[in-house]
């Protein structure tokens, strides 16, 4: 397997490579789990993942969308308007992995960490 790949004008050294850039970094796989269930406003999103700055948030949103892992509709043409967001299709495809990753998640928080209370 030692194929370079192309996607969009960009190259790869193999399909890991290639997935982490599309879901890779601390919050494209954590907005992406947050959105597997339904469609999210914005405020929404900033409120379920509260450790994230506003402007991360927003950079994530449009990389994500610019990716087509989600999409983003604005219903409304004067302010103010209403944003949603919402997994495509394509974004659906990851929604098995994303379990798989919240399970070791899990697994790992039983094994060796603790859950803490909201109040810290």
């Amino acid at each position: 397997m030692g194929k370079n790949i192309k996607l969009n004008d960009k190259y790869y050294p193999c399909t890991v490579s290639l997935a982490m850039d599309l879901i890779g970094g601390k919050w494209k796989s954590v907005i992406l789990y947050h959105l597997k269930d339904g469609e999210k406003r914005y405020n929404e999103l900033k409120k379920e993942i509260s450790t994230i700055t506003e402007m991360t948030l927003s950079i994530q949103l449009k990389q994500l969308n610019e990716d087509g892992l989600i999409s983003r509709i604005v219903y409304g043409d004067k302010p103010p308007v209403k944003v949603i967001y919402e997994l495509t299709d394509f974004g659906k495809t990851f929604i098995p992995a994303l379990e798989q990753i919240n399970n070791w998640g899990l697994l790992v928080v039983k094994e060796k960490g603790e859950y803490l209370s909201d109040d810290n």
